[in-house]
């Protein structure tokens, strides 16, 4: 299994014979990056906003999965937990669902555009998560300290921070560097891809991974 970054909280994930997922496809417009010309199977959204769920970046897809619920798709599964917008009287809180992909026993959490620390209930619904994709940027979605509880939380082996300020990003977030202070590291090297072949190959302790933005297609 591979991980692909693509800036902001899009991501590409694939397997061998089995379906390949894009995470989060932005509006380049609104984003500042290139524009996406992804291929996948299956989109995940994890809110509506453009900068999230822009479709028209990714071609070839047959599922595309909004809502929470679980879902096995391509020999994927797929656990969706929504944590905000339940009413419409928090318009200051949108829609925002949290994804576990499970690739033969290896899962990845995308966490989308969280602004909160998730309830207990919420951290057991997600189930064990071996790699999360976190939001550390503040404005609007987890800041650093908040992050670093998140991850307290859920105990993952792999954490890769999204969501942070980048050249050419016009969307205004904290440094990367915050988080890595608060994760109590001073730096750490960067990689193309995050693979994972088998699961035990995962590390004991939890290490943070930055990954280098790929191109948009």
């Amino acid at each position: 299994m591979e991980i692909f970054w693509y800036g902001h909280s899009c991501y590409r994930i694939t397997e061998r014979s089995m379906a390949t997922v894009v995470c989060d496809p932005y509006d380049h417009r609104v984003v500042g990056f290139d524009a996406l010309k992804l291929k996948a199977d299956i989109v995940t959204v994890s809110n509506p906003t453009p900068d999230h769920s822009f479709l028209a970046g990714v071609k070839g897809y047959s599922f595309e999965v909004t809502s929470p619920g679980e879902y096995e798709i391509g020999g994927v599964f797929i656990t969706g937990v929504q944590t905000n917008g339940f009413t419409k009287k928090k318009a200051d809180e949108p829609r925002n669902t949290l994804f576990v992909l499970d690739y033969n026993g290896v899962t990845i959490a995308h966490l989308g555009r969280l602004n909160r620390v998730p309830t207990q209930a919420e951290v057991e619904a997600l189930g064990n998560v071996n790699i999360v994709l976190v939001p550390v940027g503040g404005e609007g979605v987890l800041n650093a300290a908040k992050a670093a509880e998140v991850i307290s939380l859920l105990e993952p082996s792999l954490v890769v921070p999204m969501l942070y300020a980048m050249p050419g990003s016009t969307v205004k977030f904290d440094p990367l560097n915050k988080f890595l202070k608060e994760m109590g590291l001073s730096s750490t090297e960067t990689r193309p891809s995050l693979k994972i072949v088998r699961s035990s190959d995962l590390p004991d302790e939890t290490q943070v991974v930055i990954l280098d933005i790929q191109k948009g297609s």
